[in-house]
């Protein structure tokens, strides 16, 4: 009887095993993820998240992923590699091969510039994808602009959005939205990996966005050494010393930006685009980085800017605000947005600076400030969550 017992027992957890192994293979409705270059199957996606590679390098050692506990990569006959990753939060998310220790970028998908270079990055379909979808609706232009910037001496590069109909009525004037990147990207995020002139088409469309102009500047990488000349551009006198706490406790310090965005950018926006060139229809917002940034400047300037947009790069407590009742008059929103994520227990790597947003956020509506806290289901500090946050405050700018 404990022979039979133990042959029970024994068959139970060699069926429990296997059942296991059998519920971690992924499902097989592999599709091609469509950040891909064009007329490439790889990498795919499937319904659980999971995104599998498939690499051609016949002669290589070892084949992986940046993306943490993937699988391991198998070579076969033909001398390609495969593996795939454990199910990925829905959106956008940067990764590298790496080859027999090489980091390199996949060469089937799309370039963007992220973590502080032009690499790979792939794209999981969310469930929530037709706010920014390619509809047929009217559609604004991405401008890309070169200027010259007096107070640092050098050229400088940027992106501005206007909205559709622009160039048919010369007479229309717009309010400016100032949309900065985060850490390790440039002013190409918010226009490629953040789809700002997609959501803000559909909003418009849709009768839910007044349109205005996005402004799209280049606000530093302090994890690159600053490359740009404007970066280590000197303070002027008596310039805000915008320096704040980053991720790891590096300090950021945002004086050469503030320089350049207040005295080069904005000037040159409102004397190139027909703008409205006033405080009232002047908003300022950014992820992460630029949550930060935008943080710091806009408290430092409240004479230029009405509507304030952080997205997971902190927040405004009421012990920030100096003088309450000129904040009450002069601004008019204060928007937070985070992904869930990020909350809670999981507020680590120097995001959480400031305090609890959430909380920050309540007490500023309590002290009479139209403030907003919005939060992104089921993400992290990444581009789904900011995607998210743009779509939200979007509706809410300009309204008086």
């Amino acid at each position: 009887m404990k022979s039979k017992l133990s042959l029970i027992t024994l068959a139970s957890i060699l069926c429990s095993q296997l059942c296991l192994a059998q519920t971690n293979e992924p499902v097989n409705d592999w599709k091609p993820a469509p950040s891909n270059q064009q007329g490439k199957q790889y990498p795919q996606v499937n319904s659980e998240g999971r995104v599998k590679f498939r690499i051609m390098a016949p002669k290589a050692q070892t084949v992986s992923v940046s993306f943490r506990d993937s699988s391991p990569f198998t070579k076969g006959e033909d001398g390609a590699w495969v593996g795939y990753t454990r199910p990925l939060d829905e959106g956008f998310h940067y990764y590298t091969i790496n080859i027999d220790g090489a980091e390199v970028p996949d060469p089937n998908s799309q370039f963007f510039y992220g973590s502080s270079r032009w690499g790979s990055a792939v794209e999981v379909p969310a469930k929530d994808a037709d706010f920014y979808a390619l509809k047929n609706v009217p559609h604004g232009q991405l401008r890309e602009v070169n200027y010259f910037s007096q107070s640092g001496n050098t050229n400088r590069h940027a992106f501005i959005y206007t909205p559709p109909g622009y160039d048919r009525n010369p007479r229309k004037r717009y309010p400016v939205l100032y949309l900065q990147h985060g850490a390790g990207e440039d002013e190409t995020g918010w226009g490629r990996q953040g789809y700002a002139g997609l959501i803000m088409d559909n909003l418009i469309a849709e009768g839910k966005a007044k349109p205005f102009i996005i402004a799209m500047e280049y606000g530093g990488n302090p994890f690159a050494g600053g490359p740009r000349p404007t970066n280590a551009a000197p303070a002027a006198a008596g310039a805000t010393n915008n320096a704040v706490a980053g991720p790891g406790g590096r300090a950021f310090n945002f004086t050469a930006f503030e320089k350049a965005l207040l005295e080069d950018f904005i000037p040159y926006v409102d004397a190139n685009f027909r703008t409205y060139a006033d405080q009232p229809h002047r908003a300022m917002a950014g992820l992460s980085m630029g949550g930060m940034q935008t943080r710091g400047i806009t408290l430092a300037h409240l004479d230029t800017f009405s509507h304030i947009g952080v997205f997971s790069g902190g927040s405004i407590a009421t012990t920030n605000i100096t003088d309450m009742v000129a904040f009450k008059k002069k601004v008019k929103l204060v928007f937070v947005g985070y992904g869930s994520r990020e909350l809670g227990a999981n507020r680590s790597g120097g995001r959480g600076f400031g305090g609890d947003p959430k909380d920050n956020t309540a007490a500023l509506k309590a002290s009479g400030i139209n403030a907003v806290f919005y939060e992104s289901a089921d993400t992290a500090h990444e581009w789904q969550s900011w995607r998210r946050s743009l779509y939200q405050f979007a509706p809410l700018l300009f309204k008086d």
